[in-house]
C-alpha cells in the first residue's frame, strides 16, 4: 500500500520535457488519502469560511481540516480564533452549525467552554482526583483573512497566509474583491479522486474538446499559465463578442479572465465584475466535494441577480462537463493497462506544478524523493 511504496514512484521530474505524471494508484490507493491529510491538508492554509460569517464578537462557525473538526470564533475581543471541536472530556463536539455564542457547550455531557478557549464548567465531576479545569483548554490553530474569506491552519510551522498568496492581492486589486458580498452557492459530488478534479481545472488543453461553449468565449490560442511558489494562474483573453456569458455586465471590459489556484485546493476565478471560489474536498478516495461560491457587489440588485443567475447557468453547463470527464478519468484510471502518462509543455506545465509540490510533501512521509 502507500506506506511500503518504491521512493521513485511518487517522484516527479523537476523538467517538464522529461516528467511523467504521478501514478494511476495515487489516485485510487485508499491509504493515499490518509497520508495527504497528514501531509498535505494539515499543514497548508485551507479556506473554511467567510468574514461575514465571524463578523461580531460570539459569531461562529463549524467545519473541519484534514478530518480534524474546528470552530472558528470571534471572542469577546473581536479576536479571530479557530480551536478543535472537540472536548477535552470525551471527545464530543462543543459546537455545531453556526451563530452567536457567549461561550460554547460540548452536546455530550454539557462541559462548557469560554471563547477564548478555556474550560469553565465540568458539571458532576467532584472527587476526581489529579484534575484541575483551570489547566485545560481546547487546542487552538492558526487563523486569518484575505479579501471576504477566512483560511486555517493546523500546522504552527510553514509559511503565512500572505506568503502564500504572493502577489495575487496585487494582481487583483483592481476587482476589488473585499468589497463584493457572498451571493450564491452550489454544491457537487463527483465520482473522482480530488486530484483527478485539480489536474483538470490546471490546464485549458481540454476547453476545445470538452467545453465547447467555454471556447467560444475565450481566446484560446493566447491562453497561457504562469507557476508561483504555492499558486498558479491561468491567463485568459476574454473574447469580445455578443451575448457574453462569463461576465454579469455581458462585455469584455478589456480585462482577462484571471484563474487561481491556490495549493492544495482553492481555485479562485476573478473577471471584471465578479469572483467565485470553488474548493475541493475529499470525501474519499475516489470521491470529490466541489463547494461553489459567487461573490458579487450589490447582490440585492434585481438586475444583478438576473444577471448571476445567467452566470451561474453557465458555470453549471462547464460543471456538468467536467464531471463527466473527470468520472470518465477515473475509471481510466483504474485500468490495468495504464500506470501514468506525460505532459504537455506547452498546455499542463499547471499540472506538473501541482504534482511536483504533492511530491515534496509526500517525501515527508518517505513516499518520494524531495524536488530540486
Amino acid at each position: 500500500m502507500a506506506e511500503t511504496r518504491k521512493k521513485s514512484q511518487l517522484t516527479v521530474d523537476p523538467h517538464i520535457q522529461r516528467a511523467h505524471t504521478l501514478p494511476s494508484d495515487a489516485y485510487n490507493d485508499p491509504a493515499m488519502l490518509h497520508v495527504e491529510h497528514q501531509t498535505v491538508f494539515s499543514r497548508t492554509w485551507n479556506l473554511v469560511g467567510r468574514i461575514d460569517q465571524v463578523r461580531k464578537p460570539g459569531d461562529y462557525f463549524t467545519t473541519s481540516v484534514a478530518d480534524e473538526p474546528l470552530v472558528v470564533v470571534r471572542d469577546q475581543a473581536s479576536t479571530l480564533r479557530a480551536y478543535s471541536n472537540v472536548c477535552r472530556h470525551r471527545a464530543g463536539p462543543v459546537a455545531s452549525g453556526e451563530g452567536n455564542r457567549k461561550s460554547f457547550q460540548c452536546g455530550y455531557h454539557g462541559w462548557t467552554y469560554s471563547l477564548d478557549g478555556r474550560l469553565s464548567t465540568t458539571p458532576e465531576f467532584d472527587g476526581v482526583e489529579c484534575f484541575s479545569k483551570e489547566g485545560v483548554c481546547l487546542p487552538e490553530f492558526n487563523v486569518d483573512t484575505w479579501g471576504p474569506l477566512v483560511f486555517a491552519n493546523l500546522s504552527s510551522g510553514g509559511p503565512s497566509l500572505l506568503e502564500v498568496l504572493d502577489d495575487i492581492p496585487e494582481r487583483i486589486k483592481h476587482s476589488d474583491i473585499a468589497s463584493m458580498k457572498p451571493a450564491a452557492r452550489k454544491d457537487w459530488t463527483v465520482e473522482c479522486n480530488w486530484k483527478v478534479y485539480v489536474d483538470n481545472y490546471l490546464e485549458g488543453y481540454h476547453i476545445p474538446i470538452v467545453h465547447p461553449s467555454l471556447n467560444r468565449e475565450l481566446d484560446y490560442a493566447n491562453y497561457r499559465v504562469e507557476t508561483r511558489r504555492f499558486y498558479s494562474i491561468q491567463h485568459s483573453p476574454i473574447r469580445v463578442r455578443e451575448g457574453q456569458r462569463i461576465n454579469l455586465t455581458g462585455t469584455s471590459a478589456d480585462q482577462d479572465a484571471q484563474y487561481f489556484w491556490i495549493f492544495p485546493n482553492l481555485m479562485l476565478n476573478v473577471y471584471p465584475d465578479n469572483f467565485s471560489t470553488n474548493l475541493i474536498l475529499p470525501v474519499g478516495h475516489d470521491k470529490t466535494l466541489t463547494v461553489f461560491e459567487w461573490y458579487v457587489f450589490d447582490p440585492d440588485r434585481n438586475e444583478v441577480r438576473e444577471a448571476l443567475n445567467r452566470v451561474i447557468e453557465f458555470s453549471d453547463e462547464i460543471q456538468l462537463e467536467d464531471i463527466a470527464i473527470c468520472e470518465a478519468v477515473q475509471r481510466g484510471l483504474r485500468s490495468r493497462t495504464y500506470e501514468r502518462g506525460r505532459y504537455s509543455v506547452k498546455r499542463e506545465n499547471g499540472v506538473h506544478h501541482f504534482h511536483r509540490l504533492l511530491a515534496d510533501c509526500y517525501e515527508e512521509k518517505g513516499l518520494g524523493e524531495r524536488p530540486t
